[in-house]
């Protein structure tokens, strides 16, 4: 789940180029599941043969490929890891932050400088470290940051699926004080939400990172709480968003128009 948490909320930079609803769906339906099957399976496999063939289990593919071939299985298989960094990686984790930063500043950073802006902080966080333990890898990490793209999940979908109605205005987008503009620009119930959710998972994430390898044997209720990081703050922030933008909701229901901080708590019809 933290693997993926961060592509189900920004794969609509993708299916925004979709030419229908069905279509998309269609994609990641048939993509998604079935190449994630098959990698998670050849990734088992290929692990436990090391067992059997080397006496310890071997996870990295290049340390993997390193032992079992010379110098020619050495550079075809960089090529190919090289080849599947640009063609895959490059376009499943780039494309999203380069919007960010583009959007930004829109005049100065175009999507390309985007694009170079976050290839240069990846190399300043590192992630030769990150993947130098298998265990903290995951633990840490992958447990880590999922529950912040859990807590942003819940808060989308209930937005979207359940506050609005799935009702979209797309001129107030465009707008700096449409339905979307909240209180300057910044939804503070839902950033609430986001800090209240993740908030129990912050004791067993710092266990986790302060314990050589991310595995911690003597296990309390924060740290199996932390275990379920994505799930416990993917439902703590959709429940939490919805309590509170109920206030708000009731409040223009009565007033008939939009309260301060509350622009976009309605199923926002387009413009009559």
């Amino acid at each position: 789940m933290g693997y993926w948490a961060t592509l189900s909320l920004n794969i609509p930079d993708f299916t925004r180029y979709a030419r229908s609803q069905r279509s998309q769906a269609l994609g990641q339906a048939l993509g998604l599941p079935t190449t994630m099957t098959a990698f998670a399976f050849i990734g088992v496999a290929v692990t436990s043969a090391t067992i059997v063939i080397f006496g310890e289990a071997v996870w990295d593919p290049v340390v993997l490929v390193s032992r079992i071939g010379g110098a020619g299985t050495i550079v075809f298989a960089a090529l190919v890891v090289l080849a599947a960094q640009l063609t895959t990686n490059m376009a499943a984790n780039v494309v999203s932050p380069s919007n960010d930063f583009s959007n930004l500043s829109p005049r100065r950073i175009s999507y390309v400088t985007g694009g170079l802006i976050t290839a240069v902080l990846g190399v300043v966080m590192m992630p030769w470290k990150l993947y130098s333990d298998a265990s903290a890898y995951i633990f840490t990490w992958l447990l880590g940051y999922s529950s912040l793209m859990g807590a942003l999940g819940g808060i989308l979908i209930a937005d979207y699926w359940v506050v609005r109605r799935q009702r979209l205005s797309l001129p107030d987008l465009f707008r700096e004080q449409g339905i979307y503009s909240y209180s300057r620009g910044v939804n503070r119930r839902a950033m609430a939400a986001l800090f209240l959710s993740v908030l129990p998972v912050v004791p067993g994430f710092v266990h986790a990172a302060t314990t050589p390898g991310g595995v911690v044997s003597d296990t309390n209720f924060f740290d199996r709480l932390y275990a379920y990081a994505w799930f416990v703050t993917f439902a703590l922030s959709f429940v939490l968003y919805l309590a509170l933008m109920r206030g708000p909701r009731r409040e223009r229901r009565a007033s008939g128009r939009h309260p301060e901080g509350a622009r976009a708590t309605e199923g926002s019809h387009p413009p009559e």
